[in-house]
């Protein structure tokens, strides 16, 4: 692992355990050239995923950016980090389950908004404004609808 101070190769894990969730592994190092210490987390990975853009491009999957668009959605709102953790590996892992190598971002877009409702409707329109590209006030009535009507569907 490349130690992120000095950017040398030789680094020694000093400590292993698993993270909160039990689905990483967190691991602590020490770089043997600049003694700097650092954190590394690892998971598992059951398939490399490729998305394929609307315009056809096809780009590596990156959970990081899963985890800062939902984060963006989340923003200000009160759902505890462990919770917005369990929904990335849930979208992670259903997406990776779905087996195949190459999902359409529509795919991946239409499973994080559908765990978001789940979890928060604040964060579901957000997302759903940037992802559907909303262009008019009519636009976020007709998905403030939708969710009143899964609402009393609940009642």
């Amino acid at each position: 692992m490349r130690c992120p101070f000095c950017g040398s190769l030789e680094t020694q894990v000093k400590d292993s355990r698993p993270a909160d969730d039990h689905t990483t592994i967190r691991r602590r190092r020490v770089c043997d050239a600049c003694g700097g210490r650092f954190t590394t987390f690892e998971r598992v990975q059951l398939r490399e995923l490729t998305v394929v853009k609307r315009s056809g491009r096809r780009v590596p999957f990156d959970r990081d950016k899963l985890a800062r668009s939902v984060s963006v959605a989340l923003r200000k709102r009160d759902v505890m980090p462990e919770r917005v953790d369990r929904l990335i590996n849930g979208i992670v892992s259903q997406l990776e389950s779905m087996g195949e190598t190459e999902i359409s971002s529509e795919q991946v877009g239409e499973t994080i908004m559908g765990a978001l409702k789940n979890l928060d409707h604040v964060a579901y329109v957000r997302f759903a404004s940037v992802y559907r590209n909303f262009n008019e006030a009519s636009d976020f009535g007709a998905i403030v609808d939708e969710l009143k009507e899964k609402d009393e569907g609940k009642r």
